[in-house]
């Protein structure tokens, strides 16, 4: 992950001969990063883990059907999927990874049908046999379960006599798991209650533990690089990932000492731009007081989405209840968990999609006719989107829509990308007219401009990627092999949220700096550039570092890793960044003084989050202990709001900053604000996530991916303290985001009361912006 960056070092590289322009460097950055990430998908889609048209005994018996295992992936992801546990690592952490327990379960009636020929067999009977019994016993099991008998001719799988004696075993156990569920795991009582759905569903994670076990073709290790980790079956740690890991590191220390040796060895040439005093507060257009209600929706969503946060995070110690309420009958944990995560993304993104409609008429010094109408249907529509997929997911985890209407209106059942189809496609279609609204504004200074490679054009390109690129989750169905979806979901996730977006902030805050005063325009257009180069060319590709274990080749592996660690890089530059950005606060005299303290904060907080624990979880040999466990969720913490809620909030000062009546603008609250919320989200993580994490990836490595996520881990008194402990850091983080929320409410009301500009360009742009402005031209 990465953050929007703004150097104030010009004069070395714009006095600099270059014969390769910046422009034409991201371009080919970009073609060349594309060619290898479509390269990769293809490859990804040719060697995912096949299907069986029929799982047979050695007596060609059929035991499951190809339409089983996809009715079973389909039901899945209904009714909740990757929030309801997980599958190759991929989903939520109370409930079961199903591929690592089912193939544990399988392993053992295995095991027990090879001892004495009951699959009646636990972990305490395997732990109980003589040493050199147990390793004699383990080593058949592995044998069953490495050896891969799927013929490709055919499209057969066929199992061992013991594999087939032991099935029924499994299907019996879930048979019971899924009907009657389980208060430690947070499955409720009655998840599923057709009997043809929990087996379809069983023959899905059965499938899922088979390629997870089963060595690839002329390969040492399985489909999914032997996630998860259980040493009964043969599942350890494939070579490769210890020496890609190890290179990984080498080329993350070298690459950061290189940059360092480039950066600290030029001379440094910073020019301090001097601007005015105070810049004075700007009257705002009828379209900008639209914008407003834009942040007065997001903070209703950031405080519902904290909740939803708080529900979640109980459900680890009262897995059927709130204080004795029993909620999991009306708000089960797999519905708090999207609401959560859905919530961060729409309020998130509604702030930066707010913040694009508030500078671009700023930007273009011009209100379009009807821009403010235009703001209003954007806004009614988003609401609409948001309400509706809410409710629809709700309705899908409760298992009141079917499995056709759930993938359509109610439940994908993929991560961050949960909404029902028909309502991804209606956000697309408001984020494409978001689009237009912000081109019309800006049309004015693209013509001024003239080059197509200037600020407000990049200002543009960056504003057309949002939509482009959440597009990608349209890519796959919910009966996509899962190797196919996942890659594209990661598109979503990681191009769209830590690639794109950013891009668009970067720019957005690289003009507006360039506006005030605080630098030149050619170097804010030439240190947005240099940062989008730099976070691209190595994020692009880093998005594979997601599919380790997702059925994908080993070579993902090596590039993931690789690519992922030169992502840290740019991050080295964070550090001088933020010395920049104190310079620029120093500049404003205070007046856009919690703004840029918000945009510090993303700074600080992409070295530590995305950084430091976004590395700690991506060397390939890392994460096949910790993937799945409660160690992604200290990186997801750090990463998702530190970064990029603290950009949003940032984003969203700016623009009030500028409008807000002084009487209005409480900077004692909003410095509470500030504090409460970062310091809530530090406790968060020092005293739950980060111990709750460790512990879970210590019984990970001793015992399996299995353990780590058993009842016994799960529900054992340190996860249960580590959870109680995090409570102070919540409440102290809810305090300032009602703090927060309070400011924008009574900032939101002040500028509504205020005159409304006309549409007139010379009375958009203020006498006091515009000495500013020569001030930074001489």
């Amino acid at each position: 992950m990465t953050s929007p960056s703004i150097s104030l070092k010009s004069s070395q590289t714009t006095t600099r001969k270059r014969r390769f322009s910046l422009p034409a460097w991201l371009v080919l950055v970009c073609v060349i990063s594309f060619s290898v990430l479509l390269g990769a998908g293809a490859a990804i889609a040719r060697n995912a883990p096949p299907v069986p048209v029929a799982i047979e005994s050695p007596q060609s018996e059929i035991l499951l059907t190809q339409a089983n295992i996809q009715s079973g992936q389909e039901i899945y992801l209904a009714r909740g999927g990757q929030h309801i546990g997980s599958v190759w690592g991929h989903g939520s952490y109370l409930a079961p990874d199903w591929t690592a327990d089912l193939l544990h379960k399988w392993g053992l009636a295995t095991a027990g049908v090879l001892y004495n020929g009951n699959p009646d067999f636990d972990q305490a009977g395997l732990e109980a046999l003589p040493v050199g019994d147990r390793a004699s016993l383990e080593a058949q099991v592995a044998e069953q379960f490495k050896a891969n008998r799927y013929d490709a001719n055919t499209k057969v799988l066929t199992l061992t006599n013991a594999q087939t004696k032991a099935l029924p075993q499994v299907f019996a156990s879930y048979q019971t798991l899924l009907t009657n569920g389980s208060r430690e795991h947070s499955i409720p009582s009655g998840w599923f209650k057709d009997n043809q759905q929990i087996h379809d569903v069983t023959a899905f994670f059965a499938w899922t533990a088979w390629a997870a076990s089963a060595n690839r073709p002329n390969a040492p290790f399985s489909y999914t690089a032997n996630f998860p980790h259980d040493p009964l079956i043969g599942n350890t740690a494939p070579a490769q990932f210890l020496i890609w890991s190890i290179v990984s590191v080498v080329l993350l220390v070298a690459g950061i000492g290189v940059f360092l040796f480039v950066q600290l060895s030029q001379e440094d040439a910073e020019e301090v731009q001097v601007v005015a005093e105070r810049p004075a507060l700007r009257i705002p257009t009828a379209s900008q007081k639209v914008t407003t209600l834009f942040f007065g929706v997001a903070m209703a969503l950031f405080l519902v989405q904290i909740g939803m946060g708080m529900v979640t995070a109980h459900y680890a110690v009262e897995g059927d209840g709130f204080y004795g309420i029993p909620l999991d009958r009306f708000l089960p944990y797999a519905a708090s968990r999207t609401w959560h995560l859905q919530l961060a993304v729409f309020w998130i993104a509604t702030c930066w999609l707010a913040a694009g409609l508030y500078f671009a008429p700023r930007f273009g010094k011009q209100e379009p006719k009807a821009q403010a109408i235009g703001n209003g249907v954007l806004l009614g529509a988003l609401t609409v989107v948001v309400v509706g997929s809410m409710v629809g997911s709700w309705a899908a985890v409760q298992g009141i829509l079917g499995t056709k209407l759930s993938f359509l209106w109610g439940h994908q059942g993929y991560e961050y990308v949960e909404l029902g189809r028909v309502w991804q496609i209606l956000l697309i279609g408001g984020m494409t007219f978001w689009l237009w609204l912000m081109y019309r504004a800006l049309k004015p200074a693209l013509k001024r401009e003239g080059s197509k490679t200037g600020l407000n054009h990049f200002f543009l390109y960056s504003a057309i990627t949002i939509p482009l690129f959440y597009s990608a989750g349209l890519m796959y169905t919910n009966h996509t092999p899962m190797s196919v979806a996942e890659y594209w979901r990661w598109w979503v996730v990681h191009l769209w949220v830590e690639g794109f977006f950013e891009v668009f902030a970067t720019v957005a805050i690289a003009y507006l700096c360039s506006e005030l005063g605080f630098i030149k325009k050619a170097a804010a257009l030439q240190a947005t550039y240099l940062t989008t180069i730099l976070y691209l060319g190595s994020g692009l590709i880093g998005t594979l570092h997601h599919l380790y274990f997702a059925g994908t080749p080993v070579f993902i592996t090596a590039m993931g890793s690789v690519a992922s660690a030169l992502e840290v890089v740019p991050l080295t530059l964070i550090g001088f960044e933020v010395a920049k950005s104190l310079k620029f606060s120093r500049n404003a005299q205070g007046f856009y003084r919690m703004p840029m303290r918000f945009f510090i904060a993303t700074c600080v907080w992409n070295l530590v989050g995305a950084g430091v624990f976004g590395f700690l979880i991506n060397p390939p040999i890392v994460l096949y202990y910790s993937q799945g466990l409660n160690t992604t969720p200290i990186h997801a913490h750090a990463a998702l709001f530190g970064v990029y809620g603290s950009l949003a909030l940032a984003l969203m000062l700016f623009a009030l900053r500028e409008i807000t009546p002084e009487k209005a603008w409480n900077e004692r609250l909003l410095n509470f604000a500030f504090w409460h919320i970062n310091g809530g989200l530090v406790i968060m993580l020092a005293f739950g996530l980060i111990p709750n994490g460790f512990y879970q990836l210590v019984q990970s490595v001793n015992h399996g991916t299995w353990y780590a996520r058993s009842a016994e881990v799960i529900s054992s008194p340190w996860m249960h303290w580590t959870t109680w402990l995090r409570i102070p850091g919540d409440i102290i983080f809810t305090v300032g985001a009602i703090a927060m929320a309070w400011f924008v409410a009574q900032a939101i009301v002040a500028v509504l009361r205020q005159p409304t500009q006309n549409q007139s360009q010379d009375q958009l742009e203020l006498p006091e912006v515009k000495e500013m402005k020569q001030i930074a031209e001489v």
